[in-house]
């Protein structure tokens, strides 16, 4: 069973805009979006959901309809916001945390920082694990050449589309209008430079805050589930053997014929391998 989601609103959070969407009731679930993203990309996941938790899924400070922060964005600045955001959404008990990209070294981030909010964590195609990134991402550390590739324009959006998604029938004009609204905001190219250079060079991903990051998540007694697609551009699949020896206690499943948003691609897939997980003992004490 799936239910209609209603239009996303907004939250005002220590004075600041944030875009949200909030449905259902039982035990909470939050998604967290990439980098350069929205909350629309777990779309098909809130809809799933909602029927039997309460989702609230976040446009991350500086992406799409959420407001900046004064500070720089980092990813320990993420996590402290969107901690913020659950408090003033009224989620302050543990939380499943389901994280995209950069979307899930912010749930690390937060679990590692503030144990107590977190019940599990889904990790889907995540950063953190690994130093290769997509070149696209590599070249944004250059400067000035950074803020040149991240003109807002139809073709370079319709591009990056296309390297998310194994299947173009993904790649629909909803989609990279979404990706266009979200390059447009006079914010975006600053917010994605400052988050760009603090992760990593044009070599790729510092090791220095994955190192710490890890060895802090592997010290935690918590339900984790790593998920990948085979065919990601962004972050390669091979990730996961870091993930099995750097977190082995948790599961792990790759997606075959897949890109880097599971979520979508593999909707009903993603949906009972998360719910089956949700429902092992660990993960629901």
């Amino acid at each position: 069973m799936t239910i209609a989601l209603p239009p996303a609103d907004w939250l005002t959070v220590v004075g600041r805009r944030v875009r949200r969407r909030i449905t259902g009731d039982g035990p909470p679930v939050v998604l967290l979006h990439g980098i350069g993203r929205t909350l629309d990309d777990f779309a098909a996941q809130h809809e799933l959901l909602a029927p039997d938790h309460r989702v609230i899924s976040l446009d991350l400070p500086g992406h799409g309809g959420s407001a900046p922060l004064d500070a720089p964005h980092t990813l320990p600045a993420l996590a402290a916001a969107v901690a913020e955001a659950l408090s003033t959404a009224g989620i302050t008990g543990p939380a499943h945390l389901v994280g995209n990209s950069l979307g899930g070294a912010v749930a690390m981030r937060l679990a590692a920082d503030d144990p107590a909010r977190v019940a599990s964590l889904v990790l889907v195609n995540s950063a953190g694990f690994g130093r290769e990134v997509t070149v696209a991402l590599r070249l944004l550390a250059l400067r000035p050449l950074g803020r040149l590739l991240l003109r807002p324009h139809p073709a370079i959006a319709r591009r990056a589309e296309r390297a998310i998604f194994h299947d173009p029938a993904y790649v629909t004009e909803e989609r990279i209008g979404t990706a266009l609204a979200a390059a447009r905001q006079p914010h975006a190219a600053r917010v994605m430079l400052e988050l760009v250079r603090s992760l990593g060079t044009w070599r790729g991903v510092r090791p220095q805050w994955r190192e710490e990051l890890l060895a802090a998540v592997a010290a935690l007694d918590l339900p984790i589930l790593v998920v990948w697609g085979d065919r990601d551009l962004i972050l390669p699949a091979h990730h996961l053997a870091a993930v099995r020896a750097r977190l082995p206690r948790a599961r792990t499943h790759l997606f075959a014929d897949t890109g880097h948003m599971p979520q979508i691609e593999r909707a009903a897939e993603f949906y009972t391998l998360v719910n089956e997980f949700w429902a092992l003992p660990a993960a629901r004490r």
